[in-house]
């Protein structure tokens, strides 16, 4: 079995987030923290993994094959699931070997790991790609890259049902608009799903734009034979994927000490970051309530020593 007890569904806490430059333009916003729904498998990772995990106990699986780098929060995730409900799991990594914090823990929870280069992982996408890996490792269930796809989009659909159930503890009715980083696209193509319309979504796009991430998302969206409405994009990517610069990390460590909540430079920094610029710049109404998902990937962080 790869599923975890039916009784153990995370339950990610909705908290106020108390900033000067969000007092300052009256805006009102609710974090709610992924990053605090277990020690390991932290974040969004498991709402994007559980509809995968569904799929691959359905097939009779007894595994999971999955992609990503070598500070990869997905294989992270994925491993130390495997880890703790007992299913296997291998990992092809782009680039060539190297021992990172991550691909230390990857090893320490058993999965077993395979290193692509840089030019195989660029094929990831390629007509046959899983084919051999198929033959090499029968039985195991293939994930896109990150959890990504319609069940990834479907895991991540119940964050507004949590966030709902947690509203009247920020003494709001509603909110009126949800604020993420974006990698894949797949979490912010579940909120798109699950709100139908009704509060729109935006996405800081942690990867330059030509990474393809709104193609991604109107794919899941019209898979799910939807038509993806009310969400909008911005740049947060500082210049590519990866890439940290001063201002960024001194916003992280400002941001850090003023709220306690613990950020990292890939996603959640660039996210907020982005959100304090929109902010600044006007885009919203004095008086509008925001939800910023934090995301997780604390542990990818520790590549950057920096943020340690």
């Amino acid at each position: 079995m790869l599923l975890p007890p039916a009784n153990w569904l995370p339950q990610a806490p909705l908290e106020r987030l108390q900033l000067d430059w969000l007092s300052t333009a009256g805006i009102e916003v609710g974090i709610l923290r992924l990053d605090r729904i277990d020690p390991l498998i932290s974040g969004n990772k498991w709402f994007k993994l559980v509809e995968h995990l569904k799929a691959a106990d359905r097939a009779g699986a007894r595994g999971i094959i999955s992609l990503g780098g070598a500070h990869s929060n997905h294989l992270h995730a994925l491993a130390a699931a495997g880890k703790r409900l007992g299913f296997k799991t291998v990992g092809l990594l782009r680039g060539h070997p190297q021992q990172t914090p991550t691909v230390a823990d990857l090893q320490a929870f058993g999965m077993q790991l395979h290193w692509l280069g840089f030019g195989g992982y660029r094929d990831r996408h390629a007509p046959g790609f899983w084919q051999p890996w198929q033959t090499q490792c029968p039985d195991f269930h293939a994930v896109p890259e990150g959890g990504g796809g319609l069940p990834g989009a479907l895991g991540c659909a119940a964050l507004k049902a949590q966030v709902n159930a947690q509203l009247a503890g920020l003494s709001w009715s509603d909110y009126h608009g949800w604020w993420l980083a974006c990698g894949t696209g797949t979490t912010l193509a579940g909120l798109v799903l699950a709100e139908a319309g009704e509060h729109p979504v935006y996405g800081a796009l942690a990867v330059p734009e030509d990474h393809g991430v709104a193609p991604q998302v109107e794919a899941i969206v019209q898979e799910a034979g939807r038509v993806a409405v009310d969400y909008a994009l911005f740049d947060a990517s500082r210049g590519g994927f990866a890439k940290v610069d001063a201002q960024l990390l001194e916003f992280i460590d400002s941001t850090e000490r003023s709220s306690g909540v613990p950020l990292e430079p890939l996603y959640t920094g660039k996210a907020l970051l982005a959100l304090k610029l929109q902010v600044e710049a006007g885009r919203f109404e004095r008086g509008t309530r925001l939800i910023f998902v934090h995301t997780g990937g604390l542990q990818g962080r520790r590549g950057f020593s920096s943020c340690s």
